[in-house]
């Protein structure tokens, strides 16, 4: 593959997992009991966008998607958008995602091919949950002036649907490399990186 071919490639796929991030957003979000963070699909499309592209492509269409809505494009959950969203409880979550995708992506394609399910599933729930609570629930209870304890209460009525997307999530990672397994790298190469960045 040539450079060039790459790189239109990868620029095509960040493209493409910006807007089904986007899309994703259509489904209307609601907030529990009154917790200041809204319960949404998007982070569906954020674990994905990791396992599917990796780190790089993955956290780089969740930058795009990002900066999107920072511009003032209606694209998160409820038709929010525009500079003022990164300043509420949401905000953690928000710059928490292209992290979670690059988390999620680094643990999938380090492994390499053949992709494996229940790898893929621990590589998502690292990335998307863990990682993600530990980002978001800080700047919750920061931005909605709450005690972190509060914020963590709130957070774990999110923890049964996200482990249900991380299933999700890891099924269609699945199909999705069975479909197209040059997505990821042959597990020899993977492991030839690994050995060569212990080295350096």
């Amino acid at each position: 593959m040539s450079t060039s071919h790459g790189r239109t490639r990868d620029l095509a796929l960040t493209a493409t997992f910006a807007g089904f991030i986007a899309v994703l957003g259509l489904v209307p979000a609601f907030s529990p009991f009154g917790f200041p963070v809204p319960i949404t699909v998007q982070s569906l499309g954020i674990m994905l966008a990791g396992a599917v592209l990796g780190a790089r492509r993955g956290a780089s269409s969740v930058v795009l998607f990002l900066i999107l809505v920072a511009l003032g494009l209606p694209l998160l959950s409820g038709g929010r958008g525009g500079l003022g969203v990164f300043a509420g409880p949401s905000v953690g979550y928000l710059l928490g995602f292209p992290v979670a995708a690059f988390v999620i992506g680094a643990l999938v394609f380090r492994r390499g091919a053949p992709y494996q399910t229940g790898y893929g599933l621990v590589a998502i729930v690292l990335g998307g949950i863990v990682v993600l609570y530990a980002i978001g629930v800080p700047a919750t209870a920061w931005r909605a002036d709450i005690s972190l304890p509060a914020a963590m209460a709130g957070s774990s009525l999110f923890l049964v649907g996200d482990l249900a997307k991380a299933v999700i999530a890891t099924l269609v990672a699945g199909a999705v490399h069975r479909g197209y397994p040059d997505l990821l790298p042959p597990r020899h190469a993977a492991a030839r990186r690994e050995r060569e960045s212990a080295a350096a």
